[in-house]
Formats: structure tokens, C-alpha cells, sequence
């Protein structure tokens, strides 16, 4: 809130923007959990609100409106500010090996083909990571990396 109240102050438009459209749908996700919405679907809501403005720059350059995409991309950066770090791919692959390991794992991955138990290798990663803090496609990535060469 003291970032949207500077914003405001400085008449910066761009930054009070892009947070108030978050804040609204922070708030609906409140509503919808009946209550205060957790960490983690916050986060997901500026991960995804960012990505969005990013996927409309791509469009508006597609189109050849640069200064529609260059604002868009300056909305992303503003929400982008407020995420924590993504968990670096030493980290997922270290958790991934760890999931791997595992006996229910290990049992399904032996008793047919690696990628018939991608279900439950997501299950179990992120039953020990927050998806908030990662890039589910670089898990996925990952994940049928290592898969592969099981």
C-alpha cells in the first residue's frame, strides 16, 4: 500500500495503475477465499498479471505499436519488483532428484514408461515447494530431463 500511496502522491499514472489493477484482483481473490487469499495466490496473481502485460507487449510489437508495447513491458516491471526470486534450477533439480528417489516414485517410474509418472512427480515437488516460487515450465523441463535419462 505505501507503493500505490507514493505513487499517487508523485502522480506517477503508469505505477498507480498497474498496482491498483492487481490490488483488484488480490481483493476478488479475498472475496472468493472468504477472507484474506494466501501468500502464495497472491503471488500467483502478480506472476500471472505480469506475464500478461509481457504476452500483450509481444502482441503490440507484432503489430508494430511500440510505445503500447514499451508501457506494457513497464507495467511488468513495476509488479515484477514486488515478486520474490524464482527458485534457482540447482534447487528445483536437487528437490526434483529427492522426489525421484522416493519409493512411490521410483516404483511407478519402474513399472512403465518415466512419462506416465510425470503426475506424480509434480504431485510430490510441489508438496515440498511452493508453486509461487518457481516457473512450472522449468520444472516441467526439468523434470523430463532427468525423467529421460532415468
Amino acid at each position: 500500500m505505501q507503493e500505490l500511496k507514493g505513487a499517487m502522491k508523485s502522480r506517477d499514472l503508469l505505477k498507480s495503475t498497474a498496482i491498483r489493477s492487481v490490488l483488484s484482483e488480490v481483493y476478488a481473490a479475498d472475496k472468493a477465499a472468504s477472507g484474506a487469499a494466501p501468500p502464495s495466490a497472491v503471488v500467483g496473481i502478480l506472476r500471472k498479471a505480469a506475464a500478461r502485460r509481457t504476452d500483450a507487449a509481444a502482441e503490440f510489437r507484432k503489430a508494430s505499436r511500440e510505445e503500447l508495447a514499451a508501457k506494457e513491458l513497464q507495467e511488468a516491471a513495476i509488479l515484477q519488483s514486488f515478486l520474490p526470486p524464482l527458485l534457482p534450477e540447482a534447487d528445483i533439480d536437487r528437490v526434483l532428484k529427492d522426489v525421484l528417489a522416493s519409493p512411490s516414485v521410483s516404483e511407478a517410474i519402474a513399472k512403465g514408461p518415466p512419462q506416465k509418472a510425470l503426475g506424480q512427480v509434480f504431485k510430490a515437488f510441489y508438496a515440498q515447494v511452493d508453486k509461487s516460487s518457481v516457473d512450472p515450465e522449468l520444472v516441467r523441463r526439468r523434470t523430463q530431463a532427468l525423467l529421460a535419462h532415468a
